[in-house]
């Protein structure tokens, strides 16, 4: 990814701050790279959860991970502020494409870029379902055009 292709934090209408732990730095002083993804996880259920206004956990239908990646550009350190910019790419029919920017303290330029996607299955079968109206209503408006 060429500096040209990569997001800037304008380019995002959602911005959430995950903060990042102590525990987040590996031996070579900066934060591993599977804390990244737990950041992309936490910064989409957070919004899904705060905006809905609902427990997506007690909907019917729930968001299962079956995709996602990351592409490492800066490092990032404890005791940084990770503000990660949320966009969507794909709405279908029972699956949403998250692209997730990671932009470390105030900087325009971000640290990490990955993308998430969420399958909405049912609680009980764990069959695909479409994606609640609720979810739906959320998502929408994140596409990027």
């Amino acid at each position: 990814m060429t500096d040209t292709d990569q997001p800037r934090r304008g380019d995002f209408t959602v911005l959430r701050p995950v903060t990042t732990r102590w525990m987040d730095n590996d031996h070579y002083g900066h934060v591993n790279n599977v804390a990244y993804y737990s950041f992309f996880d936490t910064a989409v259920n957070g919004y899904l959860l705060s905006v809905s206004g609902l427990d997506i956990r007690d909907l019917p239908a729930i968001g299962i991970v079956v995709e996602s990646g990351c592409t490492f550009l800066r490092a990032a350190s404890f005791p940084d502020t990770i503000h990660a910019g949320l966009s969507v790419d794909r709405v279908g029919t029972s699956s949403v494409t998250y692209r997730v920017g990671l932009f470390r303290n105030d900087e325009d330029a971000p640290c990490a870029v990955g993308r998430f996607v969420h399958v909405y299955v049912d609680r009980v079968t764990r069959r695909p379902v479409p994606i609640p109206a609720a979810i739906k209503a959320v998502v929408e408006p994140l596409k990027r055009v």
